[in-house]
Protein backbone atom coordinates (compact mmCIF):
# COMPACT_ATOMS: atom_id res chain seq x y z
CA UNK A 1 0.00 0.00 0.00
CA UNK A 2 1.58 3.38 -0.95
CA UNK A 3 1.86 6.09 1.35
CA UNK A 4 -1.01 8.21 -1.11
CA UNK A 5 -3.60 5.26 0.11
CA UNK A 6 -2.88 5.40 3.79
CA UNK A 7 -2.93 9.03 3.34
CA UNK A 8 -6.81 8.56 1.57
CA UNK A 9 -7.69 6.14 4.24
CA UNK A 10 -6.55 8.22 6.92
CA UNK A 11 -8.93 10.83 5.71
CA UNK A 12 -11.95 9.06 5.08
CA UNK A 13 -11.37 7.50 8.60
CA UNK A 14 -11.22 11.58 10.31
CA UNK A 15 -13.77 12.70 7.69
CA UNK A 16 -15.72 15.02 9.93
CA UNK A 17 -18.89 14.65 11.08
CA UNK A 18 -21.51 17.13 12.73
CA UNK A 19 -22.17 15.20 16.28
CA UNK A 20 -21.97 11.72 14.77
CA UNK A 21 -23.91 9.40 16.65
CA UNK A 22 -22.30 6.82 18.97
CA UNK A 23 -22.52 4.23 16.47
CA UNK A 24 -20.81 5.88 14.04
CA UNK A 25 -18.25 7.03 16.39
CA UNK A 26 -17.52 3.66 17.36
CA UNK A 27 -17.57 2.70 13.69
CA UNK A 28 -14.95 4.76 13.07
CA UNK A 29 -12.66 4.00 16.12
CA UNK A 30 -12.74 -0.05 14.74
CA UNK A 31 -11.65 1.72 11.09
CA UNK A 32 -9.22 3.26 12.63
CA UNK A 33 -7.41 0.37 14.47
CA UNK A 34 -6.49 -1.88 11.53
CA UNK A 35 -3.81 0.58 10.72
CA UNK A 36 -2.53 1.49 13.93
CA UNK A 37 0.90 0.07 14.90
CA UNK A 38 1.47 -2.42 17.15
CA UNK A 39 2.52 -0.39 20.73
CA UNK A 40 2.72 -0.60 24.55
CA UNK A 41 -1.31 0.63 24.03
CA UNK A 42 -4.32 -0.59 23.44
CA UNK A 43 -7.70 0.39 23.68
CA UNK A 44 -11.77 -1.00 24.33
CA UNK A 45 -15.10 0.01 24.05
CA UNK A 46 -16.39 -0.22 27.13
CA UNK A 47 -20.45 -0.86 28.43
CA UNK A 48 -19.96 -0.27 32.18
CA UNK A 49 -23.87 -1.21 32.34
CA UNK A 50 -23.82 -4.85 31.14
CA UNK A 51 -19.97 -5.19 32.10
CA UNK A 52 -18.95 -5.82 29.16
CA UNK A 53 -15.99 -4.82 26.42
CA UNK A 54 -17.68 -3.85 23.07
CA UNK A 55 -14.70 -4.14 20.98
CA UNK A 56 -11.01 -4.68 22.04
CA UNK A 57 -8.38 -3.38 20.03
CA UNK A 58 -5.49 -5.43 18.18
CA UNK A 59 -2.72 -4.28 20.78
CA UNK A 60 -4.20 -6.03 23.82
CA UNK A 61 -2.74 -9.26 23.16
CA UNK A 62 0.74 -8.11 22.29
CA UNK A 63 0.16 -6.03 25.26
CA UNK A 64 -1.37 -8.60 27.87
CA UNK A 65 -0.96 -11.96 26.10
CA UNK A 66 -4.72 -12.62 26.28
CA UNK A 67 -7.14 -13.49 23.59
CA UNK A 68 -9.79 -10.84 22.59
CA UNK A 69 -12.42 -14.06 23.35
CA UNK A 70 -11.17 -14.01 27.33
CA UNK A 71 -12.22 -10.00 27.23
CA UNK A 72 -15.10 -10.46 25.09
CA UNK A 73 -16.45 -13.76 27.14
CA UNK A 74 -15.63 -13.03 30.64
CA UNK A 75 -16.46 -9.27 30.74
CA UNK A 76 -15.15 -7.06 33.07
CA UNK A 77 -15.52 -9.68 35.94
CA UNK A 78 -12.31 -11.35 33.88
CA UNK A 79 -10.30 -8.13 33.45
CA UNK A 80 -11.07 -6.73 37.00
CA UNK A 81 -10.30 -10.22 38.30
CA UNK A 82 -6.91 -9.82 37.34
CA UNK A 83 -6.03 -6.40 39.02
CA UNK A 84 -3.41 -7.35 41.91
CA UNK A 85 -5.23 -7.87 45.75
CA UNK A 86 -3.41 -4.92 47.14
CA UNK A 87 -4.96 -2.69 44.55
CA UNK A 88 -8.43 -3.25 44.31
CA UNK A 89 -9.27 -1.32 47.21
CA UNK A 90 -7.56 2.02 46.04
CA UNK A 91 -8.85 0.89 42.69
CA UNK A 92 -12.86 1.11 44.14
CA UNK A 93 -11.94 4.07 46.33
CA UNK A 94 -10.67 6.02 42.85
CA UNK A 95 -13.59 4.81 40.73
CA UNK A 96 -16.25 5.85 43.68
CA UNK A 97 -14.59 9.26 43.99
CA UNK A 98 -14.43 10.10 40.43
CA UNK A 99 -18.03 9.44 40.06
CA UNK A 100 -19.05 11.31 43.09
CA UNK A 101 -16.87 14.18 41.91
CA UNK A 102 -18.97 14.21 38.74
CA UNK A 103 -22.19 13.84 39.54
CA UNK A 104 -22.03 16.55 42.62
CA UNK A 105 -19.24 18.88 40.76
CA UNK A 106 -20.06 18.45 37.21
CA UNK A 107 -23.03 20.20 35.57
CA UNK A 108 -25.28 17.57 33.27
CA UNK A 109 -24.42 19.40 30.02
CA UNK A 110 -20.66 19.42 30.34
CA UNK A 111 -20.22 15.37 31.40
CA UNK A 112 -19.68 14.09 27.54
CA UNK A 113 -16.27 16.71 28.04
CA UNK A 114 -15.38 15.00 30.84
CA UNK A 115 -11.89 12.67 30.76
CA UNK A 116 -10.27 10.59 33.65
CA UNK A 117 -7.55 8.81 34.33
CA UNK A 118 -6.36 5.82 36.92
CA UNK A 119 -3.68 3.77 37.44
CA UNK A 120 -3.25 0.06 39.09
CA UNK A 121 -0.94 -3.43 38.35
CA UNK A 122 -2.81 -6.06 36.22
CA UNK A 123 -1.65 -9.80 36.07
CA UNK A 124 -1.38 -10.50 32.56
CA UNK A 125 -1.27 -14.39 30.55
CA UNK A 126 2.36 -15.17 31.69
CA UNK A 127 0.85 -14.20 35.93
CA UNK A 128 3.49 -11.41 35.77
CA UNK A 129 2.05 -7.66 37.38
CA UNK A 130 2.54 -4.91 34.87
CA UNK A 131 1.31 -1.12 35.59
CA UNK A 132 -1.38 -0.15 33.96
CA UNK A 133 -2.29 3.60 33.40
CA UNK A 134 -6.07 3.64 31.76
CA UNK A 135 -7.94 6.81 30.46
CA UNK A 136 -11.39 6.87 29.98
CA UNK A 137 -13.85 9.23 28.14
CA UNK A 138 -17.51 8.94 28.47
CA UNK A 139 -18.93 8.11 25.14
CA UNK A 140 -22.33 7.21 26.15
CA UNK A 141 -24.88 8.12 29.18
CA UNK A 142 -27.98 6.59 30.88
CA UNK A 143 -31.09 8.76 30.77
CA UNK A 144 -29.41 10.20 34.25
CA UNK A 145 -26.69 11.40 32.34
CA UNK A 146 -24.27 8.34 34.56
CA UNK A 147 -21.49 7.07 32.12
CA UNK A 148 -21.86 3.68 30.68
CA UNK A 149 -20.21 3.41 27.49
CA UNK A 150 -16.62 4.64 27.46
CA UNK A 151 -13.78 4.40 25.02
CA UNK A 152 -11.16 3.37 27.30
CA UNK A 153 -7.20 3.31 26.78
CA UNK A 154 -4.98 1.31 28.78
CA UNK A 155 -0.63 1.93 29.19
CA UNK A 156 1.60 -1.09 29.92
CA UNK A 157 3.96 0.20 32.42
CA UNK A 158 6.86 -1.82 32.82
CA UNK A 159 6.21 -3.73 36.54
CA UNK A 160 9.58 -2.52 37.72
CA UNK A 161 8.26 0.92 37.82
CA UNK A 162 6.64 1.39 41.20
CA UNK A 163 3.62 3.78 40.41
CA UNK A 164 1.44 5.49 43.13
CA UNK A 165 -2.43 4.86 42.97
CA UNK A 166 -3.78 8.36 41.95
CA UNK A 167 -7.17 9.33 39.77
CA UNK A 168 -7.93 12.42 37.71
CA UNK A 169 -10.46 14.16 36.07
CA UNK A 170 -10.40 17.01 33.27
CA UNK A 171 -12.73 18.99 31.78
CA UNK A 172 -12.76 20.37 27.98
CA UNK A 173 -12.48 23.67 28.41
CA UNK A 174 -13.60 26.16 26.32
CA UNK A 175 -10.15 26.80 24.56
CA UNK A 176 -9.96 22.46 23.89
CA UNK A 177 -7.86 21.69 26.18
CA UNK A 178 -8.27 19.68 29.23
CA UNK A 179 -8.41 21.52 32.53
CA UNK A 180 -7.61 19.33 35.44
CA UNK A 181 -10.31 19.62 37.65
CA UNK A 182 -9.95 16.66 40.20
CA UNK A 183 -6.93 14.84 41.58
CA UNK A 184 -6.22 11.99 44.32
CA UNK A 185 -3.22 10.12 45.46
CA UNK A 186 -4.51 6.91 47.11
CA UNK A 187 -1.45 5.46 47.81
CA UNK A 188 -0.95 8.14 50.18
CA UNK A 189 -2.47 8.12 53.81
CA UNK A 190 -1.46 11.32 53.96
CA UNK A 191 -2.56 12.96 57.36
CA UNK A 192 -2.68 9.94 59.30
CA UNK A 193 0.31 7.53 59.11
CA UNK A 194 3.66 8.47 58.87
CA UNK A 195 3.07 11.98 59.43
CA UNK A 196 4.17 13.91 62.95
CA UNK A 197 2.21 16.39 64.70
CA UNK A 198 4.51 19.04 64.01
CA UNK A 199 5.13 18.28 59.95
CA UNK A 200 1.31 18.38 60.13
CA UNK A 201 1.26 21.78 61.26
CA UNK A 202 3.91 23.06 58.69
CA UNK A 203 1.86 21.22 56.17
CA UNK A 204 -1.07 23.50 57.02
CA UNK A 205 1.02 26.71 56.99
CA UNK A 206 1.78 25.91 53.64
CA UNK A 207 -1.80 25.58 52.34
CA UNK A 208 -1.67 29.40 53.73
CA UNK A 209 0.47 30.39 51.24
CA UNK A 210 3.37 31.03 54.20
CA UNK A 211 6.91 30.61 53.57
CA UNK A 212 9.17 28.82 55.26
CA UNK A 213 10.51 31.92 57.50
CA UNK A 214 6.90 32.69 58.26
CA UNK A 215 6.07 29.32 59.30
CA UNK A 216 9.18 29.38 61.51
CA UNK A 217 8.10 32.36 63.15
CA UNK A 218 4.40 30.90 63.56
CA UNK A 219 5.66 27.65 64.80
CA UNK A 220 9.00 29.13 67.25
CA UNK A 221 10.88 27.00 65.58
CA UNK A 222 14.26 27.81 63.27
CA UNK A 223 13.85 28.06 59.31
CA UNK A 224 16.22 25.39 59.21
CA UNK A 225 13.77 23.14 60.96
CA UNK A 226 11.27 24.21 58.21
CA UNK A 227 12.97 22.85 55.33
CA UNK A 228 13.87 19.76 57.17
CA UNK A 229 10.42 19.12 58.20
CA UNK A 230 9.70 19.96 54.32
CA UNK A 231 12.03 17.89 52.83
CA UNK A 232 10.52 14.75 55.52
CA UNK A 233 7.47 15.30 54.05
CA UNK A 234 8.41 15.06 50.84
CA UNK A 235 10.17 12.09 51.04
CA UNK A 236 7.42 10.16 53.12
CA UNK A 237 4.79 11.19 50.70
CA UNK A 238 6.66 9.85 47.90
CA UNK A 239 6.62 13.18 45.93
CA UNK A 240 8.98 15.67 44.32
CA UNK A 241 7.78 19.15 45.12
CA UNK A 242 5.96 21.38 47.62
CA UNK A 243 3.59 22.31 44.02
CA UNK A 244 2.69 18.82 44.15
CA UNK A 245 1.60 18.32 47.81
CA UNK A 246 -0.15 21.49 47.60
CA UNK A 247 -2.03 20.69 44.23
CA UNK A 248 -3.30 17.65 46.29
CA UNK A 249 -4.34 19.04 49.37
CA UNK A 250 -6.49 22.03 47.75
CA UNK A 251 -8.47 19.85 45.74
CA UNK A 252 -8.92 17.48 48.69
CA UNK A 253 -9.50 19.39 51.13
CA UNK A 254 -10.85 16.90 53.37
CA UNK A 255 -7.05 15.47 53.81
CA UNK A 256 -5.58 18.62 55.98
Amino acid sequence: MTQEQINEIYGQIFESYDKPNLGTHIKKLIELDFYLPYSSTFFCITDTQNLEFKYISKNMHSCLGYETSDLLDGGMKFFWSKIHPEDVDNWLQALNSLMEYTTKEISLEQRNQMNYTWNYRLMNSKDEYVNIIQNTTPLGFDSNMKPIIGLAHYTIVSPEIILPQTASAKLLNTENEYETKYFNNFSQKLLSDGITNRERDVIRLLVLNYSSKQIAEKLFISHNTVDTHRRNILKKLNINSTGELLGILKINKNLI
